[in-house]
């Protein structure tokens, strides 16, 4: 009855919808939240204060091992945007292509392009006016299933991100013919309007990671970027984790079965938010290998109960769970761990992988 009380009190102090307009689940643990978060919010507030002082006079972010180290241990929520910005290169661009933006959204419309977005299935409303003037309240279907979990891309939010989302993979879209659009973007992009609160620095922070952080054609028609990270994930599980690429050999499972979508959202709605954030705060530091150490701590963490799995959906099933529960809610830990479970994973070793299983992929066609 006690324990029942403190995860009642806990539900009535920890309010239902987080920092960034998700609602919690119906099965989440309150108490276990809060036992965590009273630890973490001291860790947030010492690592503002470092963060200011850090940042004090303005001026954009550069890269130094300071600021590697610094992001490593998290960056605070006010400060985020500006971070990303900085160290990703975003921050140059927007800065040499004043209302660049702006003239992609005025600019020619694409049919097709916009057909492509509206196929996840956007409102035909935005086909009738152009997108920059799109009211922000217009409802589009494929907008509000993208986080269904989120009172701000609800189309009676004020504002609602509905239409900014649009309009961000509307001018990508235009601003890079060879990739259009391709799902999973309009997760990434949902994740960075909400952390900037702009959709012109979400533009440029999408532009940062498709076009140069991430590998080539991860989000092209091919998705042979994609398809070459899933083969090296499989290559480096094979390399440090044998007992679990036998598994996964001995049932016929391949890893796009189980860990496309960690790739293709880069872990949006499979990690806790804060997590995933926490997550792309390397990715725009340090680079994409960032992925494979989040993916093979995951993996190691849970190995021992992966290998309990007897079949094919027994597996996918352990996929599901190793993403869930207070090993990936307890961010901070979590993050100090992927530099250190892994091991060593070097950027030649994963460009020389990359290298090969692309190669490999193109042989078969």
């Amino acid at each position: 009855m006690a324990a029942a009380g403190r995860a009642q009190a806990a539900r009535d102090r920890v309010p239902r919808i987080d920092p960034y307009g998700f609602e919690r689940p119906e099965d989440f643990d309150y108490a276990a939240y809060e036992e965590f978060f009273s630890t973490y919010l001291v860790i947030l507030t010492r690592r503002a204060i470092k963060w200011s002082k850090l940042l004090k006079g303005g001026g954009g972010v550069q890269r130094s091992m300071t600021v590697k180290r610094y992001i490593r241990k998290g960056v605070p929520l006010e400060h985020r945007a500006r971070v990303w910005m900085g160290v990703s290169g975003a921050q140059a661009q927007m800065d040499r292509n004043p209302g660049y933006y702006q003239r992609l959204l005025q600019g020619e419309r694409s049919a097709s392009l916009e057909e492509a977005i509206r196929t996840g299935s956007l409102c035909p409303l935005y086909a009738r006016s152009p997108p920059a003037l799109a009211p922000p309240s217009a409802p589009c279907l494929y907008m509000s299933r993208t986080f269904p979990d989120n009172v701000r891309f609800r189309k009676d939010a004020e504002p609602c991100l509905q239409g900014p989302l649009y309009n961000v993979l509307l001018a990508y879209g235009h601003h890079n013919h060879g990739v259009g659009y391709c799902q999973g973007m309009n997760f990434i992009a949902g994740y960075l309007i909400l952390v900037t609160k702009s959709e012109e620095e979400a533009f440029w922070l999408l532009d940062a990671l498709v076009g140069r952080i991430l590998p080539a054609d991860y989000y092209s028609p091919s998705m042979l970027g994609l398809k070459t990270d899933q083969e090296v994930l499989g290559e480096l599980v094979r390399l440090k984790l044998p007992a679990v690429a036998a598994l996964m050999d001995g049932h016929g499972v391949l890893w796009t079965l189980v860990a496309s979508r960690w790739f293709i959202c880069l872990f949006v709605d499979v990690l806790p938010v804060e997590t995933v954030l926490r997550v792309w705060d390397c990715l725009f530091s340090e680079g994409s290998k960032i992925l494979f150490r989040v993916a093979l701590t995951l993996l190691k963490h849970h190995q021992a109960s992966i290998l309990e799995a007897t079949s094919v959906p027994d597996l996918c099933e352990k996929f599901k769970e190793i993403t869930r529960g207070r090993f990936v809610t307890e961010c901070h830990s979590f993050m100090q761990r992927i530099f250190s479970e892994p091991g060593s994973l070097s950027r030649a070793s994963i460009t020389r992988l990359r290298e090969r299983c692309r190669a490999r992929l193109l042989a078969q066609g």
